[in-house]
């Protein structure tokens, strides 16, 4: 970007046409970590948005112009996603996501993995704590985790 103007981010709800796109920049955001395994190909990372994410959870997506830049995918008083392009790190896309999305919620909860130290300053600035420390051993990628809540 040359621009000294900041960039206009719009949020929006998903659609099915955003599958593809939603999917590459999880793997561009999950690729980011050197701690975190590959388990799963591009093919099944768009079947997993495709499939599970969009028909069974609210999914908002933030833009940069047309842009799909982030996106967040929440589920009863759970979010079970929450990924940015890391290019677009920083610029408070995520603190938008997170707050639009659970506003009216009264209780938030999530996993983080405990190796994600910027995430879990993210999360404990946004008012989550920690409750439970896991080992791995409940998510596929085998690493150990945190479980965050949030309470109003």
């Amino acid at each position: 970007m040359t621009s000294t103007q900041p960039i206009d981010i719009t949020l929006r709800p998903a659609v099915g046409s955003d599958a593809a796109v939603i999917a590459t920049t999880m793997r561009v955001s999950l690729n980011a970590f050197d701690w975190m395994p590959v388990l799963h190909t591009p093919e099944e990372d768009l079947a997993f948005i495709r499939d599970i994410v969009l028909p069974r959870q609210q999914v908002t997506v933030a833009e940069a112009g047309s842009e799909i830049v982030g996106f967040i995918a929440v589920k009863g008083d759970w979010v079970e996603q929450l990924y940015l392009d890391p290019a677009w790190a920083g610029q408070g896309i995520g603190s938008r996501l997170l707050v639009d999305s659970t506003a009216t919620l009264p209780i938030v909860k999530l996993h983080c993995f405990q190796g994600n130290t910027g995430a879990r300053r993210f999360y404990e600035r946004h008012g989550f704590r920690a409750e439970a420390f896991g080992d791995g051993t409940t998510n596929e990628e085998g690493l150990p985790d945190i479980l965050y809540v949030r309470r109003r």
